[in-house]
């Protein structure tokens, strides 16, 4: 019998992981955040009062077996002067299956069947969730755009109304063997599922291992100078009792000038491994990124292969 494997995050992080995990024997929950409020998706959350669609999109996409043709078809975004502009066509079809079905949970079921999907996705929650962050100088930051963009350090993140979270997701943990928090980022892809009290408690009740997979890069304003056990020790302050109990990072040598680039275009540096500060969790450390077109990306079926290991030790 597969495992049961619950993985969550949001972002290009968590479509990495899942386009190389879904190709072994295992079966897959996703569990997406719906507080993102930018770009498509925040003017359509905004027009249709709907939750978040566009890390759903990006999750449909990876774990879904049709052609290419299909996969950028749903990736398209519209390039107009009209209100289409930036508009990916994956999104304008899930806003239209979520005034059909008036429910993100079934819109996505549906479209599973449609793309052939043969694992889970499942949003966090059907509310229009708004994050806010509070800064370490204690101003209020409101919108997971807006978090991302004012390049603060933040001392705690929370909703503005406690998130209704969907039975199936507390189910899923209940079942699950092993609990994957993907790559992405920290503070408004991750930590976002564990401010509702419900995932908590569900992850309290677990025995299943918990992974995560930790960023090759940190984040402007919200990870800088952030190692591996920085990584984790933030995200073991917002679990409950059950910490991390693997946690995977990276080896791989990095060419100067793409390691240049990064720290004087996009003001990121890499997130340095240092072992002898994680306590209490295992630490793997493999050879596992790549430069394609001059972005660090993880090797997915590397990572896919890594995780496949931990998951059935």
């Amino acid at each position: 019998m597969n495992k049961k494997i619950v993985v969550f995050g949001g972002g290009t992080g968590i479509t990495q992981l899942l386009s190389g995990l879904k190709l072994f024997p295992v079966d897959i929950t996703a569990v997406i955040a719906v507080s993102d409020n930018g770009s498509s998706t925040g003017k359509l959350r905004e027009e249709f009062s709907m939750p978040a669609m566009g890390d759903i999109r990006k999750v449909i996409i990876s774990l879904s077996n049709v052609s290419e043709e299909i996969k950028n078809l749903l990736a398209y975004r519209f390039n107009t002067y009209s209100d289409l502009n930036g508009h990916p066509i994956g999104n304008l079809i899930m806003v239209g299956m979520y005034q059909m079905c008036h429910s993100l949970k079934d819109s996505i079921e549906v479209l599973s069947r449609f793309l052939n999907i043969r694992h889970k996705v499942l949003p966090l929650s059907e509310d229009n969730l708004v994050l806010v962050g509070e800064t370490v100088d204690h101003e209020i930051v409101e919108g997971e755009e807006e978090i991302t963009k004012y390049h603060k350090r933040y001392c705690r993140l929370f909703y503005k109304q406690e998130p209704k979270v969907l039975d199936e997701v507390l189910t899923s943990i209940k079942e699950a063997d092993v609990i994957i928090f993907s790559m992405g980022s920290l503070f408004t892809s991750i930590i976002p599922h564990l401010l509702a009290k419900d995932v908590i408690k569900a992850l309290d009740a677990s025995k299943a291992k918990i992974i995560y997979t930790c960023n090759a890069v940190t984040q402007p304003g919200e990870t800088d100078d952030f190692k591996v056990s920085d990584h984790v020790n933030v995200l073991n302050s917002y679990l409950g009792t059950h910490k991390v109990d693997v946690v995977v990072a990276s080896k791989t040598k990095i060419p100067k000038k793409i390691v240049d680039k990064y720290a004087n275009s996009e003001q990121k540096d890499l997130v340095i491994v240092d072992p002898n500060n994680i306590k209490n969790t295992k630490l793997v450390i493999e050879d596992m990124l790549v430069i394609e077109n001059n972005v660090i990306r993880h090797d997915v079926m590397k990572l896919a292969t890594l995780l496949f290991n931990e998951i059935v030790r």
